[in-house]
């Protein structure tokens, strides 16, 4: 029985270089769909899956970073950014607006191909880790996280919008509360590999920090010196 490709948006203004993309991806039994600035993404979005966009940062009218903030209030869907600048200021900022992973023109479309894998790969082992157990919901401090559902909510029971390294992120402290663990280990648990990704978990850390602390100077997640973090609550299954 043949599976439905998994469909990839691409946000690009420069014709040449989305054509290369779109070609090289189909090639890999992508299902492929082509958007030229924000206006012709959400609109194709509106009615169409995507499982995930690789975004230019340099767009007409709305750019990259203020789409990916824009997208994240709502979509965890998973995000590329593809940029012509390398400064590690503009890398982390991509990340703090909920991208995925990042790249700089040029590129290899070999490497944008192995991310995209990388980043598919963890999200589908997030589903079937969550999918095995299809009752699991654990609770902390009043906060309750559904692993079916993907989803978090507050002590209020409001829902609060997660990227997909967010989510994975947040279920490795659940399941390793109490426990110090270093960006390495963070790194690996969540299925990411070192280098440029190192960093990112700082980010990742900290916009966890800014939805889940309601107490200022009272943080769940607490930095260990030449360690890594440490989830405090005490988690409970729901």
């Amino acid at each position: 029985m043949s599976m439905t490709p998994q469909t990839i948006l691409i946000v690009e203004d420069d014709r040449e270089t989305a054509s290369l993309i779109a070609r090289y991806l189909r090639e890999h039994s992508f299902s492929v769909a082509l958007a030229s600035d924000g206006r012709e993404m959400v609109r194709y979005m509106s009615h169409k899956r995507v499982d995930l966009i690789v975004l230019d940062i340099m767009l007409p009218g709305e750019d990259g970073l203020s789409l990916c903030r824009r997208l994240r209030v709502n979509h965890s869907t998973p995000i590329v950014f593809l940029t012509a600048k390398s400064d590690e200021v503009d890398r982390i900022l991509g990340l703090e607006m909920g991208a995925d992973d990042y790249l700089v023109k040029p590129f290899n479309p070999r490497e944008l191909l192995a991310r995209i894998k990388a980043i598919l790969r963890r999200r589908a082992t997030v589903w079937a880790t969550s999918s095995g157990n299809t009752t699991r919901r654990l609770t902390f401090e009043g906060w309750l996280i559904d692993f079916r559902l993907r989803e978090l909510r507050d002590p209020g029971g409001a829902k609060i919008a997660l990227t997909s390294a967010e989510f994975e992120l947040l279920q490795v402290f659940c399941e390793r509360c109490g426990d110090i663990l270093s960006r390495e280990q963070l790194l690996s648990m969540t299925g990411r590999q070192g280098g440029s990704f190192e960093r990112s978990v700082d980010v990742l850390v900290s916009r966890l920090r800014g939805k889940l602390d309601r107490i200022e100077g009272a943080s769940m997640i607490r930095t260990v010196r030449a360690g890594g973090y440490i989830f405090t609550p005490r988690v409970d299954e729901a």
